[in-house]
């Protein structure tokens, strides 16, 4: 069949765009790439972020969720997403239990970050434990937490067997104090601290002159402020939260209490002067973490916290900072040792147990084989008229 021009332009236009069709299919190695899938690495943190503990809890979050901003892009040039899981366990033991269990179902979870209270941290790090989820601990200063041979269970504070001598010799030798009339809020932590103070106080001679407890969330606590002031000491300690001494301190003065007030770092809070008034000023507590304004990086991470989240930091926000940077060099030391490969939550818990002269923000971080911090300290404040007054570190 004889072909007339236009039909053998068509046809030479038909091969030209099937070669070139042709051309592109076998084009594969010339192609652009798929962009990796990043893998998502969690870390959580566990604290109340509801409640009258709130404020605190609230800190905890934020200094990890700065912790995280730092160095997410260092993690996403591995190939990995950084992220932060925030759990509210309500100050709440049972609260606490079930989160945990939540976040060890999470597979992508390799750390947490917590918790405020130790009467919430025993029953969770249970839970860790079985999940070999590593756990380090911002705030928590019972005994307990550290003395049942957990390989998950790591701390950056000083214990109440270290805090509780301090606030006895800086009360003897410091205060002044002869006679002490113990309360606490029947807490693992309150009581716990309650208990060791009790012993320091008891090698340097001071006299008891009573030891009650309280119920944590009531309003009205005159009758053992009652007992107190028939007593006279020369020191009311509390073993337990900023919101039931507050109420404690406040009932106190009103009924002409004029001796001194004394805790651990639950008394730590900005909110107490809203609960107690005046009657703040004076109030004593040892705590774990130190004047983080004293120092110049102290101070720029001050003025990054507040630029971030339009707020001071909690006082347990700049332990969170850098327990987050131990869970997270942990995390890194864990990736390489597994062929820069998303490790497991075993390798992830040795290598954060393995922490050495670790140098974070605030302090210096080692872990012996119990889980606790070397290099932990014990600081002394006074609450002044309108704010907390760096006293010193306790000898």
């Amino acid at each position: 069949m004889k072909m007339n021009r236009a039909q053998g332009l068509l046809l030479v236009l038909g091969l030209a765009v099937s070669s070139i069709l042709t051309g592109c299919g076998n084009a594969s190695p010339t192609s652009a790439p798929e962009a990796k899938e990043e893998q998502v690495i969690k870390i959580a943190t566990q604290s109340p972020l509801s409640g009258s503990l709130s404020l605190e809890g609230d800190g905890i979050k934020r200094g990890a969720e700065l912790a995280i901003k730092d160095h997410a892009e260092e993690f996403r040039s591995l190939g990995f997403s950084l992220q932060l899981s925030p759990q509210d366990d309500q100050a709440d033991p049972k609260i606490g239990v079930s989160n945990a269990e939540m976040l060890i179902a999470d597979s992508d979870v390799l750390a947490v970050i917590g918790h405020y209270n130790t009467g919430v941290a025993i029953p969770a790090s249970a839970k860790y434990e079985e999940g070999h989820l590593a756990m380090i601990s911002p705030a928590n200063t019972g005994v307990e937490l550290t003395e049942g041979g957990k390989q998950t269970v790591n701390r950056l504070v000083a214990r109440n067997d270290q805090i509780a001598p301090a606030i006895a010799r800086y009360a003897k030798e410091q205060m002044g104090v002869t006679s002490v009339f113990y309360i606490h809020d029947k807490t693992a932590y309150g009581q716990g601290l309650a208990d060791e103070v009790r012993k320091a106080f008891g090698n340097f001679h001071v006299t008891e002159l009573g030891y009650e407890g309280i119920t944590p969330g009531e309003k009205d606590y005159n009758a053992i402020v009652n007992q107190v002031i028939a007593k006279k000491p020369d020191l009311i300690f509390y073993g337990g939260m900023y919101a039931e001494v507050g109420i404690i301190a406040k009932q106190a003065k009103d009924k002409g209490y004029s001796g001194k007030i004394m805790g651990g770092e639950g008394l730590e809070s900005k909110d107490i002067y809203k609960i107690a008034g005046d009657a703040a000023e004076g109030i004593v507590y040892a705590t774990v973490v130190g004047d983080i304004r004293s120092r110049e990086e102290g101070k720029k991470w001050l003025e990054r916290y507040q630029q971030q989240f339009g707020q001071e930091p909690g006082a347990f926000s700049a332990f969170a900072y850098d327990a987050t940077l131990v869970a997270i060099n942990g995390i890194k030391q864990a990736i390489q040792e597994n062929g820069k490969q998303k490790p497991t939550r075993e390798q992830v818990m040795k290598a954060i147990r393995a922490t050495k002269d670790f140098k974070g923000s605030f302090t210096e971080v080692s872990f012996d084989e119990k889980g606790d911090n070397t290099y932990s300290k014990v600081y002394i404040y006074r609450y002044g008229k309108e704010q907390a007054e760096f006293v010193g570190e306790a000898q």
